[in-house]
């Protein structure tokens, strides 16, 4: 339900406290206390049979006794009542609800089901139960157990745990830093993280987003919401439960290395989110982000008087991926004229040990104006010879003095060892974060560093590797729809080589044999060019051949082949009389000294669905574990940056007289693979290992795919059933004839399609591009096209029609969902000279039969009044036509779906 009433929860203009009471240290006159105390302007009322008048409010016996539903209703009574309660609440009509209490052991499943029912029947919100509560300070409103009041800020946190949120808001009071709100979900019935992460998303009053993850239950929804959410600003995320181990149930070395928390820390990645560890660092975080926005750079300049302290800063630096910045000769000097002729000469700057207030104002002033600084970390370690607050006086005072003068202003990060909590105070009445460590103010400037990092790595436009799906791609997928009908978990060492080779997937001939006699007649040819054989056991029941004998290699000759095949059918005949043996495989050996062994591979997660993996093969795997973890769909920029953070990928570049690994052929496979999985769901699991890999060639060794019905995971708006991110709709390909006869190419649009939309765009007319984005555009940039050509179709669809003989862009038409998929925003281009075809016409048709299908309620659009071409399109198409009340030189058009 995502954004659904929302609002309900942080703007009510009337709250009812169900079990408020007077009693002290209760729930109930807690309750009240704290809503008195966030200065709530609207109606509050107190519902309690058995009082008149409670906190000074006159009391209502039920809900059903007000003069009017309120917005929002907060329940803290006995776990029993609940059920009853959040049912009449739901009756009356009421919004919202905050449900303190814990529902009670017994029975808890029939309780839960009875809320349930109150969400699906009535669409009643309920935030709980067994949460701390709901807080925003900017409409005066605590419906929460907090001890301290909550000032208005710029953070939102988001908790599934109160005791995490009670700890960072009495941390954050100290601090002097507010929220714009703070949800904390407990059992999580209804809101959850997604519907919270698309309400801050979109709530202009947050610059940054806290979160506090146990689980999550709707994947999908979370990862189109964190998607959209750190695209429009910071989002740190601290997960507990990093230690749990791997399913044991993993039968593959792919299953077995895609431990959950690695999971979890890829799907983060993937959106754009980023991760803290613990408490310490999330708090550090929180103290950054509270006083800065996002910032561009990462070269921290170091002020401090402590050499010591500075070297330990400049290893905290390196530890965590920053750079630290050079000293331009024009700084130097100026440092040179203000600092005793002692000083460090370079960065960390050692202001030395006896530097007053004046010294430390004058070196902030200099590193400030320096152009290869991008922030500043001042520290300040206490000496007899001057009041450490002294020094925190000076550095405000010339930050605050930089901010009166406007413009752009570094950010700046103190520790101050000496007078701390005073210190700390000073800095916050002056907007600067403060830190107790140096570690810790590290940790700060580097989140910062991360997410910008992330969002140019995410804006990057990835290579052109579009895999074309099989010629036999329908007979593949009857047979594996045959294979998970039949029981059957992994696939024939045939199949598995067909459905490799059909996606370009290198391999090693291979064949079945239940003979020695048929294992010899294969052999033959490869034994007479010289090249040994490898028999390994085909058995649906054997997962790692090598621990019963399986596996032969270097077999020579036809005699050697002949007895080791009948050697191994009597051997593991015995040593597992309940497996299924169907005979041995026969390949021919590769022999490439020197080739690096990788894996590659798919698994199945029970959170998150499918997860692609890279890293080091061969036996010791699952010992090595030198891995990395991405959610699928994969591009070649997401193919290269798993391959980038293993270890293997040093020795993969090549060293002394070894030349490197084709990298970019590697990526390929990887989206190959990724490609494979998505057009064929029913697989579940792959096992490349070992891939070989030289400089001359690349090829699957040992390849095994295991299959499944796949689980529903609750779809949000179509997709894959595996996937937790939704991947390119290729169902959304066609051929197009336009009612003049015209005929083009449409597909979906791809992220490597920049220089596809800078080419359109340098042949479109520029008042067309005025009457398009209401403005004229001299240059249309990375950032602008990226936004245009990378997006998330979970929730969004850009239909591109293509010249099918040049493959030239000739127009394109975007629909954009809200959250709840109640409205889509469209907006249509059709190139200069293509104008007059039908072409938009085609496209317009198109898009309102994929937001039917996708279940979208209205399509509307802003339409410049004077662009008659457009609105006589919409009329056409039956838009409904009006003022935009918002500005009177646009048109604002409605077409109804459902």
């Amino acid at each position: 339900m995502s954004l659904y009433r929302l609002d309900r929860f942080f703007a009510p203009r009337s709250v009812a406290i169900v079990g408020a009471t007077d009693r002290p240290h209760s729930m109930g006159q807690a309750l009240m206390a704290n809503m008195a105390r966030a200065g709530f302007s609207g109606t509050l009322y107190p519902i309690n049979p058995k009082h008149r008048v409670v906190g000074g409010v006159k009391a209502h016996a039920r809900l059903a006794d007000l003069p009017a539903p309120p917005d929002l209703a907060v329940i803290a009574t006995p776990g029993a009542t609940v059920p009853g309660l959040v049912e009449e609440a739901a009756r009356l009509g009421i919004p919202a609800t905050v449900v303190i209490s814990a529902l009670e052991r017994d029975g808890y499943e029939q309780a839960s089901g009875r809320l349930a029912g109150a969400v699906r029947d009535k669409g009643l919100r309920i935030v709980g139960p067994n949460c701390f509560g709901v807080i925003a300070p900017h409409g005066g409103v605590d419906a929460s157990f907090s001890s301290r009041k909550t000032r208005p800020g710029s953070l939102a946190l988001i908790s599934q745990s109160g005791a995490i949120a009670a700890a960072l808001l009495e941390w954050a009071e100290v601090r002097h830093i507010g929220f714009s709100g703070v949800v904390t979900l407990g059992d999580q019935l209804d809101v959850d993280t997604g519907d919270c992460l698309d309400y801050f998303a979109a709530d202009y009053r947050t610059r940054a987003i806290l979160v506090y993850i146990e689980a999550i239950k709707d994947v999908r929804k979370f990862m189109a919401s964190a998607r959209a959410a750190a695209r429009s600003k910071p989002v740190i995320v601290l997960k507990s439960g990093r230690s749990s181990a791997a399913a044991s149930a993993a039968k593959s070395h792919t299953g077995a290395l895609a431990g959950a928390d690695d999971v979890y820390a890829a799907a983060f990645a993937r959106a754009g989110l980023v991760r803290v560890t613990d408490l310490d660092e999330l708090i550090a975080a929180a103290e950054t982000l509270s006083r800065y926005p996002s910032f561009a750079g990462d070269r921290l300049g170091i002020v401090t008087n402590g050499g010591g302290l500075g070297v330990l800063a400049v290893d905290a630096l390196m530890d965590h991926g920053g750079r630290l910045a050079g000293i331009g000769e024009e700084t130097r000097g100026r440092l040179d004229s203000v600092l005793p002729a002692t000083w460090s000469g370079g960065n960390p700057i050692d202001i030395i040990g006896d530097a007053d207030a004046a010294r430390y104002a004058a070196a902030m002033e200099a590193v400030l104006d320096d152009r290869e600084v991008d922030a500043v970390l001042v520290m300040n370690c206490p000496t007899a010879l001057l009041p450490s607050l002294d020094a925190a006086k000076a550095v405000a005072s010339v930050v605050t003095g930089r901010k009166s003068r406007g413009g752009r202003l570094k950010p700046v990060f103190t520790v101050w060892l000496g007078d701390q909590e005073a210190a700390t105070d000073i800095f916050a009445k002056a907007g600067l974060p403060s830190y107790p460590t140096e570690s810790e103010a590290v940790r700060g400037f580097m989140h910062m560093v991360r997410y910008r990092r992330g969002q140019d790595a995410l804006m990057e436009t990835p290579e052109n590797a579009a895999i074309v799906a099989p010629d036999d791609l329908a007979a593949l997928r009857a047979e594996l729809g045959a294979a998970v009908k039949a029981n059957k978990r992994w696939l024939d060492p045939l199949l598995v080589d067909r459905i490799l080779t059909a996606y370009g997937i290198p391999t090693v001939p291979i064949a079945a044999a239940r003979t020695a006699e048929e294992a010899v007649t294969f052999a033959a040819p490869f034994l007479d060019q010289g090249q040994a054989i490898a028999v390994k056991i085909l058995s649906p029941d054997i997962t790692h051949k090598s621990d019963v004998g399986g596996v032969r290699l270097g077999l020579a000759t036809r005699e050697a082949v002949g007895a080791a095949v009948t050697e191994m059918l009597a051997r593991v005949s015995r040593q597992m009389p309940k497996a299924r043996i169907d005979g041995v495989m026969v390949q021919p050996m590769v022999h490439r000294p020197g080739a690096i062994e990788l894996i590659v591979g798919l698994a199945d997660d029970p959170t998150f669905g499918s997860v692609m993996l890279f890293g080091r093969g061969g036996k010791a795997v699952e010992l090595i574990k030198d891995r990395a973890l991405a959610l699928p769909p994969l591009d070649m920029r997401i193919a290269r940056d798993m391959i980038a953070r293993t270890r293997i990928a040093k020795q993969m570049a090549g060293y002394r007289d070894v030349p490197p690994v084709d990298t970019a052929k590697v990526a390929e496979i990887l989206v190959r693979l990724s490609q494979l999985a998505a057009d064929l769901p029913e697989v579940a699991e792959i096992d490349i290992n070992p891939l070989l890999a030289d400089a001359g060639c690349i090829v699957a060794l040992d390849a095994r795919i295991a299959v499944g019905a796949p689980r529903a995971r609750g779809l949000v708006r179509g997709g894959h059933p595996r996937f937790a991110i939704r991947p390119y709709p290729t169902e959304w390909e066609r051929d197009l004839v336009t009612e003049s006869g015209f005929a083009c190419r449409i597909r979906p649009v791809r992220p490597e399609d920049e220089q596809l939309f800078r080419d359109f765009f340098q042949r479109v007319d520029p008042d067309d591009v005025r009457q398009r984005f209401f403005a004229p555009i001299k240059e249309f940039t990375h950032a602008f096209i990226a936004r245009l050509t990378q997006i998330d179709y979970a929730r969004s669809m850009v239909l591109v029609a293509l010249d099918p003989d040049s493959g030239e862009m000739l127009g394109a038409v975007r629909l954009h969902a809200d959250p709840d998929n109640e409205n889509a925003e469209y907006a249509i281009f059709v190139r200069s000279d293509q104008q007059g075809r039908g072409l938009g016409l085609s496209l317009m048709k198109l898009i309102i039969d994929y937001g039917r299908r996708q279940g979208t309620k209205r399509i509307y659009g802003q339409v410049l009044a004077e662009n008659v071409r457009m609105l006589a399109l919409a009329r056409d198409l039956g838009f409904r036509i009006g003022a935009d009340p918002d500005d009177p030189a646009l048109q604002k058009v409605v077409l109804e779906l459902g």
